[in-house]
């Protein structure tokens, strides 16, 4: 009976029939509780297994944990009355000791099980216990992975070669390595053997001096290479490549190419969704919000238990000033992915809107732990420091992405943004703007602050000058709305108007053009004006008030969790 019944459960289990399997081993673990004789101990190893790995489908880790755990002790019962009675294996016996679940299997699925729980200290414990030499290419990159989220970088490294020694084409250890400084040309000889054997892989060593390029933060280099890979025959129009593209454009502050190159990627695979969360920001950030709402939706639809939706859903209420709601989804973002940037980005900001300062530089620097590279991170929490009169740490830390990420217009910028804070250090301002406007005179962030120097010098003629060129060959809403400001300092009312209705066009949402052209209309008719001043205090009173009650749920949602190992 005994041998026949666990041939069955066996067969089900490697036909997949997970709730069969479950329902059965279940009766016959209580069988064998009851008659201890039934099941020889190996024969209760095997339903034990059996058992957690029908758990595990049902995505009920704590249970199959404590399933596997029963099994390894049942293992090793097994091991010690084997080395006591080795000469009673008579060849009977030999076919089943055969298929018996392998022990190491056993423990990547509880490893798997502790990382599903956000027990990671427990996943690497127990991947530990295996001797180096029976790892398999999965338990070294499940290990990887992890050391690198615990911050054990030289172990790490460590497990991703060996990876790559086992499997030289695994891209994605590759990429662990690089993102772990490992220099491009030692990464690029571990696969130089397989480049070498099989014929049209000559591109892998491009594809990993891209990357590489990637991981130092050279984005105008990461782009070319990526660039000069896409226009080769055999990999244009890879979707992959499309979504890194986009990704160094919206880094480098090119945000026109960015969107771009992601509608290319969207319509090349209309199930996309990495990178689909920075598209919705980009998307929100001009105002676009129907193309972000309609973006959400169609990524709900793809997959929920993804970041993405919430983030691209949370860029919508943010923009539209709706913080408790935005927070709210960037919270749960982050429970479903606690290494997605963008999540940590949205839920800081909202925080930061709503004057829980230091709530939000908790986020803004565990986004900057996850990518070191990325300058929105750290304008971020430079906002933060801003806003709460830091100015000398606000300092510091522009001074310090300065030298790491180098000179280039963004860096320069945001030094400058600071340097406006302080009236002393307004003359090293002016010269960093300009600096970074020779270097890229069409960076929008750039003419924006350049344009307020000259609004507090009160040099409109230049302001409107600078402004002009820069709104040459693009359109921005934020532009066309200071270029109005200007317009109407030096009287030109009718252009200023022209301007105020562009920017509305752009961004209907966009409040300051509204209050300019509303205090044009003010001017016009004086007597109206007191009154509408009153009705604005009211609704702006009222909407604040709003947001306070709304926000108690959120805040009792984000107090009770703690997410990104922040412990």
């Amino acid at each position: 009976f005994s041998r026949l019944v666990v041939e069955h459960v066996r067969e089900m289990a490697s036909a997949g029939l997970h709730s069969n399997v479950r329902l059965l081993s279940g009766l016959l673990l209580t069988m064998s509780g009851n008659n201890p004789e039934l099941f020889s101990p190996s024969q209760k190893y095997q339903l034990l297994v059996y058992h957690a790995d029908s758990l595990f489908h049902d995505k009920e880790y704590r249970n199959a944990v404590s399933k596997y755990t029963m099994a390894l002790q049942q293992k090793k019962a097994l091991s010690k009355t084997s080395k006591v009675r080795p000469s009673t294996g008579n060849a009977a016996s030999t076919p089943q000791s055969q298929c018996l679940p392998s022990e190491i299997e056993v423990k990547y699925k509880m490893a798997e099980c502790y990382t599903m729980l956000k027990q990671d200290k427990d996943a690497i414990a127990i991947l530990d216990g295996i001797p180096s030499r029976q790892r398999t290419p999965k338990i070294n990159m499940m290990l990887a992975n992890l050391y690198k989220k615990a911050g054990q970088e030289r172990s790490s490294v460590t497990s991703y070669k060996e990876v790559l020694r086992q499997c030289p084409l695994a891209l994605d250890a590759i990429l662990g390595l690089l993102s772990l400084s490992v220099k491009g040309a030692e990464v690029a000889s571990m696969t130089i053997n397989i480049i070498q054997s099989i014929p049209n892989l000559d591109w892998l060593s491009v594809w990993i001096k891209a990357y590489a390029f990637v991981h130092t933060g050279d984005n105008t280099r990461a782009i070319n290479t990526i660039c000069s890979l896409e226009k080769k025959s055999l990999l244009r129009d890879n979707v992959d490549l499309l979504g890194s593209l986009a990704d160094l454009y919206f880094r480098a502050g090119d945000n026109k190419n960015s969107i771009l190159k992601f509608e290319q990627a969207q319509m090349l695979d209309p199930y996309l969704i990495k990178g689909m969360d920075v598209y919705g920001y980009l998307l929100a950030r001009e105002g676009r919000l129907e193309d972000v709402e309609n973006l959400g939706c169609r990524l709900f639809n793809i997959s929920d238990q993804h970041a993405e939706p919430w983030v691209v859903s949370g860029c919508h209420s943010f923009y539209s000033k709706r913080y408790s709601r935005a927070l709210y989804l960037g919270a749960k973002a982050i429970q479903l992915n606690s290494n997605s940037v963008q999540a940590l980005l949205l839920k800081g900001a909202a925080l930061r809107n709503m004057g829980r300062v230091q709530e939000a530089i908790i986020h803004f620097r565990e986004a900057i732990r996850l990518a070191p590279c990325r300058l929105d991170c750290y304008e971020g929490l430079i906002e933060c420091y801003l806003a709460s009169n830091s100015i000398r740490e606000a300092m510091v830390m522009a001074n310090n992405v300065y030298k790491t990420l180098g000179a280039n217009a963004q860096t320069l910028t945001l030094l400058a943004t600071v340097c406006l804070e302080d009236p002393v250090t307004q003359e090293k301002a002016k010269t960093l703007l300009d600096k970074a406007l020779t270097q890229r005179p069409d960076y929008i962030k750039a003419v924006v602050k350049k344009a307020e120097l000259l609004s507090r010098e009160q040099k409109y003629e230049d302001g409107i000058a600078l402004l002009r060129n820069a709104l040459a060959n693009q359109s921005d809403c934020v532009l066309h709305r200071i270029l109005g400001d200007f317009l109407v300092a030096v009287n030109e009312y009718q252009e200023a108007m022209d301007q105020y209705s562009i920017a509305l066009s752009l961004d209907p949402n966009d409040q300051k053009s509204l209050e300019g052209m509303q205090k044009m209309e003010k001017e016009e008719s004086p007597t109206d004006a007191t009154q509408e001043e009153d009705v604005d205090d009211m609704e702006g009173s009222g909407e604040e008030g709003d947001l306070e009650g709304s926000d108690s749920e959120a805040a009792q949602w984000a107090d009770q969790e703690q997410w990104f190992g922040m412990q």
